[in-house]
């Protein structure tokens, strides 16, 4: 492909740093942005200019510290839908590899790597990126970390041994994963999105459910409409996300060309194609929202919280964990590695077995004898024997300490939590979206039954019911779960259902855990885009 003739500027920056953060409320530059009002014809304004990019050569380092000299093309904020509600948010950025470290890279069928910084369901921009790595979020960004005090950095927590071994503490957050993507020899677009803090001139919200995933499968669209003139493979999309983000890009690999979407995307002007994608990377997600504060309780519900030093409210607290009883048995859910059906009396084995042991001994095993021997010192709790970590669930409890969260973490008695603002609508800014916080409501909110609207919302925003209550030919058969065994942010159990929702449809699912990490913890991005590189055919440029 020929290309013409562009400027060529230099930037140094960390795998950690950001190139040309947005300011939210920035204009976007997007050329392609078509403003055609006609359904039929509103694809047709949304073509890709292969022409249009910015050259761009900077330094990057990757997570064993070594530097890369990599030149890449860039595309500036493009509006990926023709009657868009603001193009601040819903316009995208392309990153596409030339040379790294001086060596030429193909990408014209490289896979294409979907990387939002969504936290807390809040609005991201791309309207002032300038290079990779610039979508800016309106929230607060998952940092990872946040371990016990007694515990060191830790090392990938593969249950075998890791190549990401040496990574550092928390990774890069989300923005690591689009710079390591692009020196892995692959494309990368960063699409923005509206968020549920957005209100207009009038004080209506128009970024609360279903408006994120809605914003995210139309972004796939433009993709997917662009063949042949966007560079990579328009059928090996992957998306990652983390937290709030990781949740959407669950949805979005589970809900692909689900029609219950149709009215919102045609009233936006998205691309007629599909937006089913290959693959999903979720790191932290928080999902299931109307079952995520029984399933918090049960895991949390005796830790003490951050902010107050106590208890919750044991009462509240027992009435949740029964409500996830029910619903545990309900599912019906198998575990991995042949573990029978997943009840709220075995959890805690499952969770210690499949996951957290395994992410402890793998942690130790990476440690230096002396090493291992300081850390078992001051974490008397495991018993280390013949290579391996084991341990109590009260004792991992105790090990992990305070919970980030009040009870109900989700659904507010007052109204407080952000996921309450997630579904409000006009100008009501926060509703409850269980009977159980709208019983208890102390807000002065009357009613026996949530809104009429809240049950279609649910739906929209949760994967696992085009999982198992509706099941999805086209959802992605390829699931990347990560989450750290000290991340309070949400309840273990969400993403372990998660993972075995998709296996239990023969999905191919790789889901572990990071040992005393916290939420927002990305560190084993070497093996996931090792993982990307397996699934999808394509070598990675990075040795």
């Amino acid at each position: 492909m020929k290309h013409k003739a562009v400027r060529r500027r230099s930037v140094v920056m960390g795998i950690g740093a950001t190139a040309g953060i947005a300011a939210i409320g920035g204009i976007a530059v997007g050329a392609q942005a078509a403003g055609t009002s006609s359904a039929s014809s509103s694809s047709d304004g949304l073509l890709f200019d292969p022409d249009g990019y910015t050259e761009i050569t900077t330094t990057l380092t990757d997570t064993d510290g070594t530097d890369h000299e990599v030149t890449y093309h860039f595309w500036k904020a493009i509006t990926y839908v023709s009657k868009p509600v603001d193009a601040t948010y819903q316009s995208l950025i392309v990153s596409v590899p030339v040379t790294i470290d001086g060596k030429a890279v193909d990408a014209s069928d490289a896979p294409i790597v979907l990387s939002n910084v969504i936290a807390g369901y809040v609005e991201s921009s791309v309207a002032e990126a300038t290079g990779i790595g610039g979508a800016a979020m309106g929230g607060t960004p998952p940092t990872g970390g946040g371990g016990p005090s007694s515990a060191p950095p830790s090392a990938s927590a593969s249950p075998t041994p890791s190549a990401s071994a040496g990574a550092p503490a928390g990774g890069g957050g989300a923005a690591a994963m689009p710079q390591m993507a692009l020196l892995a020899g692959y494309v990368v677009v960063e699409p923005g999105a509206r968020g549920r803090t957005l209100t207009d001139s009038s004080g209506e919200y128009y970024g609360t459910a279903p408006a994120a995933i809605v914003d995210l499968k139309a972004a796939v669209r433009y993709i997917r409409h662009n063949r042949g003139r966007i560079p990579g493979d328009v059928d090996r999309i992957v998306s990652v996300g983390v937290s709030a983000g990781g949740a959407l890009s669950a949805l979005l690999g589970a809900s692909g060309d689900s029609p219950l979407y149709d009215e919102y995307l045609k009233e936006i002007g998205a691309a007629h194609a599909s937006d089913a994608i290959f693959a999903t990377g979720a790191w932290c997600p928080i999902t299931d929202l109307e079952h995520a504060d029984g399933a918090y309780e049960w895991n949390w519900g005796t830790n003490t919280t951050q902010s107050t030093g106590k208890t919750v409210d044991q009462t509240v607290s027992k009435d949740l964990r029964t409500q996830f009883a029910e619903y545990q048995a309900a599912l019906k859910l198998r575990g991995l590695n042949h573990f029978g059906t997943l009840t709220a009396r075995n959890y805690d084995e499952y969770l210690l077995k499949q996951y957290l042991q395994p992410s402890a001994t793998t942690y130790l095993a990476g440690l230096s004898d002396t090493e291992r021997e300081t850390y078992l010192a001051a974490n008397t709790f495991i018993t280390w024997k013949n290579s391996k970590a084991s341990f109590t669930w009260e004792d991992f409890l105790t090990h992990v300490g305070t919970r980030k969260k009040t009870a109900p973490a989700f659904d507010a008695f007052d109204l407080s939590a952000g996921e309450n603002n997630e579904f409000g609508t006009g100008t009501t800014k926060a509703r409850h979206f269980t009977a159980y916080g709208l019983k208890n409501d102390i807000t002065g909110v009357t009613g026996t039954r949530v809104d009429s609207d809240i049950p279609e919302k649910l739906r929209l925003m949760n994967p696992m019911y085009h999982l198992l209550e509706k099941t999805n030919p086209k959802r992605t058969r390829h699931w990347w779960i990560r989450l750290g065994t000290s991340d309070t942010d949400t309840s273990h159990v969400i993403s372990a259902n998660l993972a075995a929702a998709a296996n239990s449809l023969g999905d191919q699912v790789d889901h572990r855990y990071y040992w005393d990490q916290g939420h927002g913890a990305n560190i084993d991005l070497p093996d996931f885009v090792a993982w990307v590189a397996g699934i999808t055919g394509h070598k990675s440029a990075l040795k």
